[in-house]
């Protein structure tokens, strides 16, 4: 059961996390729409910016002492927002959020070691100034390597357990445990943190020595690609569906007669049929019925369940 979180819970916790963090690092009632690339949403109780893997730890512990359960969401972990919908009602509880100064990324011959809060982007680029290849596919997809590692975020024949050699975790407890790719349960968007309530504080990634100039060259085709093919000049999740097995859930979406489909301010994307984006001030609301009403079409229409790969929360 989800744990009560009233005023007087909320001013209880203020002060327990005042004496971790610095005040500026505790925000109430932040505004999630700041928060996720699909700019809609209401609030959070409270948001805590996280600068280091100790300061982590010991706000678990706090949290803990209060009663509060990562398995009961009663607190979130937030990358770059880049694969989530918070719901307009927005957030009772907790969103820890890896800040900004999380994002450390350590070259080491072939291998580049990675704070959590580090973009893929930032990752993909650090790469290819030293020269290393495998990780291009990954330069233009919106999110964080630790949120990457959680959803084996891939694109272009590329996936994150392809190159994935070791990945440091922190359980609800505060204790710090490591695994290697192959114990990471990899599968099509799923990982071991999709089975057990970990949290990803560093990620190593095995690379292979290749031309600057050639890996550049690739990064730059595929960024070209998505910008002709994907509606980037919008919020988006990025693709809102998984694949279903044997299918394509964009062409599924196209072939239901639903390219260009809106509710309210959310919209079917016109380039890209496996986009939802926010076209016109979307509320969450509009966001979930778009999603749930191409879900019930494509159903009908060819008897296949499109899953969302988005994680929504704050919904009942």
């Amino acid at each position: 059961m989800k744990t009560e979180f009233n005023q007087e819970v909320k001013q209880r916790l203020y002060q327990r996390l005042s004496q971790i963090l610095d005040s500026e690092q505790i925000l109430m009632n932040e505004e999630m729409s700041a928060h996720t690339t699909f700019r809609t949403g209401g609030k959070a109780d409270i948001f805590v910016e996280i600068n280091t893997s100790a300061q982590l730890s010991k706000v678990l512990v706090a949290l803990q002492a209060e009663g509060f359960s990562y398995l009961n969401e009663d607190f979130y972990l937030l990358g770059n927002g880049s694969n989530v919908l918070v719901s307009d009602k927005g957030i009772r509880g907790v969103v820890l959020h890896l800040s900004n100064k999380y994002t450390h990324i350590v070259v080491n011959e072939t291998k580049l070691v990675c704070e959590a809060g580090a973009s893929l982007a930032q990752v993909a680029h650090k790469a290819c100034e030293n020269g290393l290849t495998g990780f291009e596919f990954a330069a233009g997809i919106p999110g964080s390597i630790g949120g990457a590692i959680v959803m084996n975020a891939g694109a272009y024949g590329g996936e994150m357990r392809q190159v994935v050699e070791r990945v440091l975790l922190m359980t609800p407890s505060g204790k710090l445990i490591e695994k290697s790719g192959a114990e990471m349960n990899f599968a099509y968007r799923h990982s071991l943190v999709k089975e057990q309530p970990l949290i990803v504080l560093e990620v190593t990634l095995a690379l292979t020595l290749g031309n600057k100039d050639e890996i550049q060259a690739k990064m730059e085709e595929l960024a070209c690609r998505r910008r002709e093919k994907q509606p980037l000049e919008y919020p988006s999740a990025g693709s809102t569906f998984k694949r279903p097995e044997g299918y394509y859930a964009g062409k599924l979406i196209e072939e239901a007669g639903l390219r260009g489909f809106s509710v309210g301010g959310a919209q079917i994307s016109e380039k890209h049929c496996g986009f939802v984006i926010n076209k016109n001030n979307a509320s969450a609301a509009d966001i979930q019925a778009l999603i749930m009403e191409v879900q019930r079409q494509v159903f009908a229409s060819a008897k296949v369940r499109i899953e969302p790969e988005v994680i929504l929360l704050g919904f009942d």
